[in-house]
């Protein structure tokens, strides 16, 4: 991690963890092939964080090499459930459980999900 990732200890700051966890699952969304622009000028929606759950297990240092993984335990009909990692090789430093509705952008209020991501979505969730 970098020096502007941690604390005056080189402890990085617990905020930081909800940020990779953010990169991971828009990063998670282009590969499985959701552009998250195209989502919001064509379709109009948008991701939100509902709510989020995370345990902070071991402290990440200045220098680490961490890596997030990334996968959807559920889908709802306005919303999914994300479950992430944090890593430093296979140590686990943060585990977060992430609600994140679908947003009709112009009502700002959940939609449902778009039925061509839904069907994408449904072969990825977790057993």
């Amino acid at each position: 991690m970098y020096y502007e990732d941690t604390d005056a200890a080189g402890v990085i700051y617990y905020a930081n963890y909800l940020r990779y966890c953010e990169r991971a699952r828009t990063e998670w969304l282009r590969a499985a092939g959701f552009e998250q622009q195209a989502l919001l000028t064509e379709q109009r929606i948008g991701f939100v964080v509902r709510s989020v759950a995370g345990d902070y297990l071991s402290a990440g240092m200045l220098d680490d090499a961490l890596h997030v993984t990334t996968g959807v335990e559920t889908l709802r009909g306005a919303s999914m459930v994300f479950v992430q990692k944090v890593m430093r090789g296979d140590e686990v430093l943060f585990r977060g459980r992430f609600v994140i509705a679908c947003v009709d952008l112009d009502r700002k209020r959940p939609t449902p999900l778009p039925a061509d991501m839904r069907t994408k979505l449904e072969k990825l969730v977790q057993a």
